[in-house]
């Protein structure tokens, strides 16, 4: 099973990252890797060579590797790990790792609400045990720093009940789907409301 969680740091590797070609590619081998570049470019609708032009640059950085199994144009691809953490604010040392890792997190955060209205134009085809299961929540609450890094913990552990499924399919109920969720717990600003 591969590592989970690879921490980001290095303002080029998260600027390497930070392309939705690239991400597609990272999503794409995470989930059904090992591919080709010529598979990823029929998945992707790109072109092989601008697959393997990524491929290469996701290689420098070490997010994806060569697999076993092929040579040349039928050279498979897979990531050594699944998943990235990255620091926004507080463990940012500079302000290029900042900018860096905000470049990253806008493309991750556009690629999910992309993925988010599609679903959401694909549910009246869903069976109504999908459509009954769906979710959708926002809520703000006033808490203390210590009270939302204790939610965020617990959601985080809740968000990982079942990540091993991810690699090994085995583990996945027959009638199991790939879903989505996406969290944050931050600090909100509305417009006359102050801290307390």
């Amino acid at each position: 099973m591969p590592t989970p969680h690879r921490r980001l740091s290095d303002p080029r590797e998260l600027n390497a990252l930070a392309h939705p070609v690239r991400m597609a590619i990272v999503e794409l081998l995470s989930l059904s890797g090992p591919l080709t570049a010529t598979e990823l470019a029929d998945r992707l609708d790109e072109t092989p060579a601008n697959c393997s032009w990524h491929l290469r640059k996701l290689a420098q950085h070490g997010f994806v590797v060569e697999a076993e199994g092929g040579t040349g144009r039928q050279r498979p691809w897979k990531v050594p790990g699944l998943g990235f953490r990255w620091d926004e604010e507080h463990g940012a040392a500079s302000l290029e790792e900042r900018r860096a890792a905000q470049a990253l997190s806008d493309v991750m955060m556009g690629r999910a609400v992309d993925r988010l209205r599609e679903s959401q134009e694909r549910a009246p085809e869903d069976a109504e045990e999908w459509r009954a299961a769906r979710s959708n929540t926002e809520m703000v609450a006033w808490l203390t720093a210590a009270e939302l890094e204790e939610m965020n913990s617990a959601i985080n552990a809740v968000l990982d009940r079942h990540v091993e499924r991810l690699t090994d399919p085995a583990q996945r109920p027959p009638d199991a789907r790939l879903c989505e969720f996406v969290s944050w717990g931050v600090p909100t600003y509305f417009p006359g409301v102050d801290p307390a």
